[in-house]
C-alpha cells in the first residue's frame, strides 16, 4: 500500500481543513489507518485511528470533539475533517497503516509524505 496525504494549508484559528490520504493497492481495506502529527521539536503523535472497516475509531484527547476520521474503502481514501482548529494544531500531518490500533509510530508502515497544517492566530 502506498499512501499520499493532501489537503493541508494555512488557516486561521477556528477554521477548518479536510485532509485526505489516498492509497494505492488492493489491500487498503485490510488495514486500519492512523493520522499522526509532528510539530517542530516534538515527537510524532497519533491523533486519530480508524479500523479497517471503519467500525471503530480512536481520538486523542487533544482533538476529540473537533476532528473526525472517516474512510471510503471503495475510493481507497481516508479523510480527516478538522474543525475549530487551534494554533497548537500546527504540525506536519502524516497518514500510515497498521492492522491494529497502537499509539506507537513503530507499529505503523507505509507512511505518506506528510502535509503541512499551519493555524494562525
Amino acid at each position: 500500500v502506498q499512501l499520499q496525504a493532501s489537503g493541508g494549508g494555512l488557516v486561521q484559528a477556528g477554521g477548518s481543513l479536510r485532509l485526505s490520504c489516498a492509497a494505492s493497492g488492493r489491500t487498503f481495506s485490510s488495514y486500519g489507518m492512523g493520522w499522526f502529527r509532528q510539530a517542530p521539536g516534538k515527537e510524532r503523535e497519533l491523533i486519530v485511528y480508524i479500523s479497517r472497516k471503519g467500525e471503530s475509531t480512536y481520538y486523542a484527547d487533544s482533538v476529540k470533539g473537533r476532528f473526525t476520521i472517516s474512510r471510503d474503502n471503495a475510493k481507497n481514501t481516508v479523510f480527516l475533517q478538522m474543525n475549530n482548529l487551534k494554533t497548537e494544531d500546527t504540525a506536519v500531518y502524516y497518514c500510515a497503516v497498521a492492522r491494529w490500533l497502537s499509539t506507537r509510530p513503530q507499529a505503523y508502515e507505509n507512511w505518506g509524505q506528510g502535509t503541512q497544517v499551519t493555524v494562525s492566530s
